[in-house]
């Protein structure tokens, strides 16, 4: 059975659990495709707040266009993240952790995916 993509994953990571979501946005014109981006939303249980790393189109880096799995998101020199693998996303809770950053509350907190991207990806496997 395949697992839907409307429900959250859980992670845990010492004391803390949190629920993780991965899904592809477009902006812009209605129907349009351009401005794509793959958003990874964290949160924790029961709570309203949420954080979303949000990985958007530009020079330079590749997002799922349906040329490129769901979820991988790289540079144009190959290196990518796999946003549907748990070591991932705890790799990317670390890093924002690391930074001063997480849930906030009931408050919704984007965060630029590309800014920790190279520190992340340096800490995984290849594709991963």
């Amino acid at each position: 059975m395949t697992r839907s993509s409307r429900t959250p994953r859980q992670l845990v990571v010492g004391d803390d659990t949190f629920l993780w979501s991965v899904r592809h946005e477009h902006h812009g014109d209605p129907g349009s495709y351009e401005d794509c981006s793959e958003v990874l939303t964290i949160r924790r249980p029961g709570a309203m707040g949420r954080l979303r790393v949000v990985f958007g189109s530009c020079p330079g880096h590749v997002v799922p266009d349906g040329h490129t799995p769901s979820g991988t998101v790289g540079t144009g020199d190959g290196v990518s993240l796999n946003l549907h693998e748990p070591g991932t996303v705890r790799a990317l809770v670390d890093e924002i952790t690391s930074r001063g950053g997480l849930i906030n509350g009931d408050a919704v907190t984007e965060v630029d995916g590309w800014s920790l991207f190279a520190t992340v990806a340096a800490h995984r496997p290849v594709g991963g």
